[in-house]
């Protein structure tokens, strides 16, 4: 087997039809310039046949050469009743001037039948015509069959058929697709071992996730003699999505020992992952193998004991590897070492701090009794341990706050907040207007407090979350709110509970504030 493995990528086409995902061309070609420079092999760019958008594209990529990515232009086998010369979307695969064309075309008897209306002979003829005749054409041409694996379930011998006539139209690869994604890992083995037999064209996999085999059937067909494997960053794609590149790279590179991207670029594959995530504008799985936040975070007290003293202790792999990082989490389930390891990533040393560790893990089981969640929360651990330790520093101290919501006649909802504090020795008081309480809130304090600490102006609130806890008590429940925050480099969350939702937000606020202060000025 080949050392090998040529990734396809098609996040800019697959992936796009995945529920509310979509790309414009500004960032297609922002994503190109990055898979380029990872290492991805073909960029599956768009149908050209299909919409503007993608001619938009393919028009700006025209004849333009990338060092390490082909650009892929993607569409069907030729209409069954008409010549491959003739057939428009052909043609227009072959204007594109892309380094390779790939094409699908039925291997199902049932689809070529009962889906496009023709002949199984008709079928075999549209392949092999459709192959041939872009090869005169473009220099590399990539054959998808389309339901190949519940073609074959359905009729193995013409299923193969499908994939010979690809074959002899001098197809550069041809690629066996679970299309519906409901093919068995144990079936995904002997069917690709049969197909490696029967055909001496290089052969390539592409699996939808909807039977949640994706991954581990795009392994199995390496394993089995594919040197191909078509997939989408984050397994965006239709349904319940496509292969995730994200867990198949790094699976087959440090597992397998396969070659699948520039020399030392698999480090980069989590900020990939996040990139794309953000141009999708989709809320990145934290739970994601391998590059989501959560895929090395460890909470149970054993096993951060076990991870300090060897890391392979409990994960598979080094998180550096693939540019991800490890955590660990601070909760009810936290033992001492967690904490002291935890302090140790601030600065602070209570390795020989006994009685301050157990009151630190005191009051954190407390606090998580009456609502507190500090796994999303570090800078509010921070700010604790700081202030249990006598190491926080107080930069203004809140002598009052008060909130005024007006209605008015045309509908419009004001919100006034003003703040009373102390900023050592001087007292301040701001007023603010906002869109919400919370944000006339965060507009006061920030106007009382910038004139002190200028470097507060970098500091964004990203995100806001409110959670009710108990909801049977009604409007008296108790509310947990996660504030995220950032200065442009370093991200961090605060958290804040209380029967009252504006004083839950003013302690995750505050919070917020004092740890970027602290970071800020050091």
């Amino acid at each position: 087997m080949s050392n090998k493995i040529y990734v396809f990528d098609t996040t800019l086409r697959d992936g796009a039809q995945g529920e509310n995902v979509s790309f414009t061309v500004k960032d297609k070609l922002h994503i190109i310039e990055k898979f380029n420079d990872i290492g991805i092999d073909y960029i599956e760019v768009g149908f050209p046949a299909s919409n503007p958008k993608d001619i938009e594209i393919f028009e700006i990529l025209k004849n333009k050469k990338f060092k390490n990515s082909k650009i892929v232009a993607f569409g069907r086998t030729k209409y069954k009743s008409t010549d491959a010369k003739d057939d428009d979307n052909i043609n227009t695969l072959i204007e594109c001037k892309a380094d390779a064309i790939c094409i699908f075309g039925k291997s199902s008897a049932f689809h070529a039948e009962k889906v496009i209306e023709t002949s199984l002979e008709n079928n075999l003829e549209m392949i092999f015509e459709s192959v041939s005749y872009l090869k005169k054409h473009s220099p590399e041409v990539i054959f998808d069959g389309e339901h190949f694996f519940d073609g074959f379930r359905e009729n193995p011998d013409y299923a193969i058929k499908t994939l010979k006539a690809s074959e002899k139209g001098g197809a550069d690869f041809i690629v066996l697709c679970d299309t519906n994604g409901g093919t068995l890992p144990s079936d995904m083995s002997k069917i690709v071992e049969i197909v490696k037999k029967e055909l001496k064209t290089p052969i390539g996999i592409h699996v939808h996730n909807d039977c949640g085999c994706a991954v581990a059937n795009s392994i199995i067909a390496v394993n089995k003699g594919a040197t191909m494997v078509q997939g989408t960053i984050n397994g965006y794609g239709e349904r319940t999505g496509n292969a995730d590149l994200c867990q198949i790279i790094p699976n087959l590179e440090i597992k397998m020992k396969m070659k699948c991207l520039q020399d030392d670029k698999l480090k980069d594959l989590t900020s990939l992952s996040r990139f794309i995530a953000e141009i999708a504008n989709q809320i990145p799985s934290g739970h994601q193998p391998f590059v989501g936040s959560s895929a090395f975070a460890h909470k149970a007290g054993m096993h951060v004991s076990g991870v300090s003293k060897y890391s392979t202790a409990f994960e598979h792999v080094s998180p550096e590897l693939v540019g991800n990082s490890r955590r660990i989490l601070i909760s009810e389930l936290s033992g001492k070492k967690s904490i002291i390891l935890k302090a140790k990533e601030f600065g602070i040393n209570l390795e020989d701090e006994k009685k301050t560790v157990s009151d630190i893990l005191e009051k954190i089981l407390s606090l998580e009794h009456h609502g507190y969640q500090f796994e999303a929360a570090d800078a509010s651990f921070e700010l604790l341990v700081r202030d249990i330790t006598e190491t926080k520093k107080e930069y203004f101290k809140l002598e009052s706050f008060r909130i005024l919501n007006e209605k008015k006649e045309n509908g419009e909802i004001l919100s006034e907040a003003t703040v009373k504090i102390h900023v050592n020795a001087e007292r301040i008081i701001e007023t603010a207007e906002g869109v919400g309480p919370v944000n006339a809130l965060d507009k006061a304090l920030r106007k009382a407090l910038t004139k002190f600490y200028p470097g507060l102006e970098k500091i964004i609130l990203t995100d806001f979350k409110v959670r009710v806890l108990d909801e049977k008590k009604g409007t008296g429940a108790i509310v947990r709110v996660l504030i995220e925050s950032t200065d442009g480099e370093k991200s961090w969350g605060t958290i804040g509970v209380s029967e009252n939702i504006i004083e839950a937000s003013w302690e995750a606020l505050s919070d917020s504030i004092v740890y970027g202060l602290n970071h800020i000025e050091k």
